[in-house]
């Protein structure tokens, strides 16, 4: 029967299927050519010969069975170097199968060579080669023919991988070869700290250049710095580290300069590692240079370059660098030098204007108080200057006038030589104005420092059990009276922070902290391009004020630019949780309100209960470094809330009061009634005091009890939004009027500001914001009632008066100060209340996504 003939259908089917049946397999991918894998004879790997290759000598008179092998272990003759071997394509070769124990089925080859002249019996090494390991293709490849053994053993070029091996007779006892370790390649550790630049060339039109650095390794870029705009000197001071396997390879560095297009090259160096000690820092000063350039001097590079063997090493170098640059930021102080502002005789008293003397000590400066002007002038302020040791000792005293709002006149300038204070001792200085007509008294005393310390966070003071017994012992009960002006001990652990926000155009940050204690004042170094840094640093303090606050500042560093504010955070002293990691919540610069990120600190308090209570009754300390003070109308609207909101309670209680009298509510009146009939009847003096200790104790009870919240004042609080703040400038040409009313409005701002102030301290006194100060006002207020109570009041009263008419008398520089507002100063308003509470950990938002979404 003849056979239908296909349609064209079929045979276009018949064509594609085995094509189709390719692409399931996967024989040819989509998209990717097919790379034919070069197989050396099935083997993986040219550097141990395949046995399966080796053959029997053909020409071999006898040979000597072997026995069968297991196929996991290969048989080597002892003492005899590794075999070589040389087959040719062409050929059979002697195959056999066989099954082993497991029941896996196994090809066997015959390996031959020749005899030595003891034996002159052939050799033959059986192998067994589980079957699945090699493609049907490199079978086939793996046949060969025997060889002569007279034919000298060559390598055949055009072959891929076809040797002749020569091997000795292997006994019937042979030892197993045990596997060779593999040996691991050793890692090294580069540790780079890139110092600063001098003299690089210029590429801007403006005479400057934008320069950054980059760190190739094998055409690789691993760091890149930071830029460092409009400066041919530029100082970085960034730090990094990575592995390297290879010492003969070359370290380039090479200097750019950042433009908007492209960046242009300012010359390049390299560094052999191999040239480089290990575990030893080398300090150089490269050379840049170019060889497209026509100039000479490119300028040069200074860096510091370490390797290390272990990867401790390397952390420790680390650690070690970023201890390093944080102590070069920061300048720790051995003495605390005490001024105290008497007075000013003789000074010219023609003309208008306030006096104020301004001192000068290195780069710390402070500003006295402005007083009327006239002949003598008495200013009784006490202030703290830092001295360093590597830092100057003359103390420049400049005394000024102030006549308008910019307009200040020198009345004369004077020096004085701090080294030649002895230490422990005040001084009284009288200097003769240098370049004018009058002199300044005041007092100066010199005291040595030992609490201000930076460590790494492995090594802090507290950990030692000696020093920590040392310190506690230094402010320990039976030690109060050694030192009453050193009160206490801080030891803050800066460890990390997390989620800042990003303020540079590459997303990133270079943020570093900055800790202010009163005047005093270190900061951490500069982790690079990093939201989530982490420093790891241990800082203390000496405590003069218990009621300090502790102010950390997280900014971000652009150089010579000014850096721009990450976050801020304030806590009080005597609101520490000692020995705890707490992380707090960033703030704004105002401390208003929340910012994006958080800061992780471990914080712990030492001090003097005594000496703390003692210094509360002194004046506080006053601020070195003192803003002036601007116009802003949403700080003059807070500052009439606080104020209205203190005279509607001072009105509610008149006219709580006035209701008693008009009989509104009669239980209420008859228990008034009461209460003035028995208090009139037998009023003593004592009872005044006593009358203020039950409302702190009434108060306290009803604080615990819940019934009273000492935040519930903070919740109408309203610090604004800084996005929305119109920041008013002063300009040039306005007129005086203008600078009059500003003035003006200056000054009803800060009159406000005291009334409200000292009413929400007089208020939080009670209401035990501050339990040390409450605690304090109770035991003053019962030693009062007590001594009230014995001695009459006439005595009191005439013993007050003695004390301040002869106060002068007996101390002619005393400095006049009322103790009662010293204790009020210590109070937190409700404003430094809310900037200085905890916020909880909420899911903070970017301020700049956060305006664009209000948008």
């Amino acid at each position: 029967m003849e056979g239908r003939k296909p349609t064209p259908w079929q045979n276009f089917c018949d064509k594609a299927k085995p094509l189709l049946n390719n692409m399931k397999k996967g024989r040819i991918p989509l998209g990717k050519p097919k790379v034919r894998r070069k197989l050396v004879r099935g083997r993986r790997s040219i550097s141990v010969p395949d046995f399966r290759l080796l053959q029997d000598d053909s020409s071999s008179t006898s040979s000597i069975p072997s026995p069968r092998l297991d196929p996991k272990m290969v048989f080597f003759p002892c003492p005899s170097p590794l075999p070589q071997a040389s087959m040719d394509r062409s050929g059979t070769g002697d195959e056999d199968e066989s099954e082993d124990e497991g029941g896996i089925r196994t090809p066997t080859f015959s390996v031959s060579g020749s005899l030595d002249e003891d034996n002159q019996s052939g050799s033959e090494v059986r192998m067994k080669v589980p079957l699945g390991s090699d493609t049907a293709e490199d079978k086939s490849e793996s046949q060969s023919d025997s060889k002569d053994p007279n034919i000298p053993m060559t390598k055949d070029v055009d072959d891929d991988s076809v040797f002749e091996v020569e091997c000795e007779a292997v006994p019937a006892t042979a030892v197993p070869a045990t596997p060779v370790p593999t040996t691991p390649v050793p890692t090294f550790y580069v540790t780079v700290s890139l110092k600063e630049g001098r003299r690089l060339v210029i590429r801007d039109r403006c005479g400057t250049s934008d320069p950054y650095v980059k760190f190739k390794l094998d055409e690789k870029t691993i760091y890149k710095s930071r830029v460092m705009f409009k400066n041919l000197n530029p100082i970085w001071n960034e730090s990094f580290s990575f592995p390297v396997q290879n010492l003969e390879q070359k370290l380039n560095i090479k200097v750019y300069d950042r433009n908007l297009t492209m960046d242009d090259f300012m010359g390049g160096s390299c560094i052999l590692l191999r040239d480089l000690t290990l575990d030893r820092t080398h300090e150089m000063m490269l050379p840049l240079n170019d060889p497209n350039s026509m100039e000479e001097d490119m300028g040069v590079i200074l860096l510091d370059v370490q390797v290390s063997a272990t990867e401790k090493e390397n952390k420790r170098n680390m650690a070690d660098l970023a201890l390093s640059e944080t102590l070069r930021k920061n300048r720790l102080w051995n003495s605390v030098v005490g001024i105290t502002l008497l007075e000013g005789q003789d000074l010219p008293a023609e003309g208008q204007g306030d006096v104020f003397v301004r001192f000068r000590l290195g780069d710390q400066k402070f500003k006295s108080k402005n007083l009327c002007r006239k002949a003598c002038l008495q200013w009784g302020e006490r202030f703290d200057f830092n001295q360093f040791q590597d830092g100057s000792d003359l103390l420049e005293i400049d005394v000024l006038v102030k006549d308008g709002r910019k307009n200040e006149e020198c009345l004369g300038t004077c020096t004085i030589d701090l080294s030649k204070v002895p230490f422990g001792q005040e001084k009284l200085f009288t200097q003769a104005l240098e370049q004018g007509k009058g002199k300044v008294v005041l007092l100066i005393a010199r005291n040595p420092c030992s609490g201000v310390s930076i460590s790494d966070l492995c090594s802090p003071k507290l950990e030692d059990q000696k020093e920590k017994q040392d310190i506690e012992a230094r402010y320990c009960l039976k030690n109060t009276l050694h030192d009453v002006r050193d009160v206490g001990f801080l030891q803050v652990k800066v460890i990390k922070a997390s989620d800042l926000l990003a303020a540079d155009l590459n997303g990133k940050s270079d943020p570093f902290c900055v800790l202010e204690l009163g005047n005093n004042r270190l900061q951490t170094h500069t982790i690079c391009r990093s939201l989530n840094p982490e420093w790891n640093k241990v800082f203390t303090f000496p405590i003069k004020d218990i009621h300090d606050v502790l102010e950390v500042t997280v900014l971000d560093d652009d150089g010579d630019q000014p850096p721009d504010f990450l976050g801020k955070v304030a806590i009080p002293l005597l609101s520490v949780q000692n020995g705890q990691s707490v992380s707090y919540v960033l703030k704004k610069e105002d401390l208003g309100g929340p910012f994006k990120g958080a800061i992780l600190l471990e914080l712990v308090v030492i001090y003097n209960r005594v000496r703390a209570g003692i210094r509360t009754f002194k004046p506080k300390e006053a601020k070195l470094v003192e803003v002036n003070p601007k116009f802003n109308k949403k700080i003059l609207a807070r500052n009439v809330y606080r104020v209205r909101k203190i005279t509607k309670t001072l009105l509610y209680t008149l006219q709580y009061i006035r209701s008693c009298f008009q009989w509104e509510y009669k239980r209420r009146s008859i228990r008034a009634f009461s209460i003035f009939l028995l208090t009139v009847w037998g009023w003593e003096v004592c009872m005044l005091p006593l009358f203020f200790l039950l409302l702190l104790v009434w108060s306290f009870f009803q604080v615990t009890t819940g019934k009273i919240s000492g935040s519930a004042d903070l919740d109408g609080m309203d610090f604004g939004d800084d996005d929305e703040d119109e920041k008013e400038s002063e300009k040039k040409g306005l007129m005086e009027k203008i600078h009059m009313i500003q003035e003006v409005l200056v000054a009803v701002q800060s009159i406000l500001e005291e009334i409200a102030c000292f009413g929400e301290r007089l208020k939080n006194t009670f209401n035990w914001s501050v339990p040390f100060l409450s605690s304090l006002a109770c035991l003053v207020l019962l030693v009062a009632s007590v001594v009230t109570y014995i001695v009459p009041l006439r005595y009191i009263i005439l013993a007050w008066g003695i004390h301040k008419f002869t106060r002068k008398l007996r101390n002619p520089h005393a400095v006049d100060s009322s103790e009662l507002l010293d204790v009020l100063q210590r109070v937190p308003t409700d404003v430094q209340k809310v900037q200085r509470s905890r916020l909880k950990a909420v899911s903070s938002q970017n301020p700049q996504r956060k305006r664009w979404g209000a948008l």
